[in-house]
């Protein structure tokens, strides 16, 4: 079945997102590598975040851009971006757990004040919206966390850090 394709890729990036953002420093949260850049609590609260979309995708049909809330303020503490990570993680994990694969392959679509920018089965949106995109932004904070001189864990492979 697609779910536990899915399941086991989601419990390995979510485990390699945890120790990550388990190393993120709170005296270093307002930090950022560049002025156009996202503070580092910024950026951990965002990774935080990604997996509460898991529900628009898997539970409803479509998103629409024009109904989406601003960016909250970044989380003040470590303690609270790993809570609301765990959080949306455990969430995620328990409706990907129900899903069938008729669900999975069900159309999903991404609008704009009503109009369709793209639709594709669900799998694939929560692959690229969830998974993938925690990857990418994973990597910018493993960057933040070099330069800033701490540990960065194993991702796929040893790190410089640890083998």
């Amino acid at each position: 079945m697609i779910r536990e394709i899915l399941l086991s890729e989601f419990d390995h990036e979510m485990g390699t997102t945890r120790r990550l953002l388990e190393r993120v420093p709170d005296d270093r949260l307002t930090w950022k590598p560049h002025e156009k850049s996202m503070t580092m609590g910024r950026l951990a609260t965002h990774l935080s975040n990604i997996p509460h979309w898991s529900g628009t995708i898997l539970n409803d049909t479509s998103f629409d851009l024009a109904t989406a809330a601003p960016n909250g303020e970044a989380k003040g503490s470590r303690r609270d971006i790993l809570k609301h990570f765990e959080e949306g993680s455990a969430a995620a994990r328990g409706m990907l757990a129900r899903a069938s694969d008729a669900e999975l392959n069900a159309a999903w679509s991404l609008k704009r004040a009503g109009q369709q920018i793209f639709s594709m089965p669900r799998v694939a949106a929560f692959r690229s919206f969830v998974v993938n995109h925690m990857i990418h932004h994973r990597g910018q904070l493993s960057v933040y966390l070099r330069l800033n001189d701490i540990p960065v864990p194993a991702i796929y492979g040893p790190s410089a850090d640890e083998g």
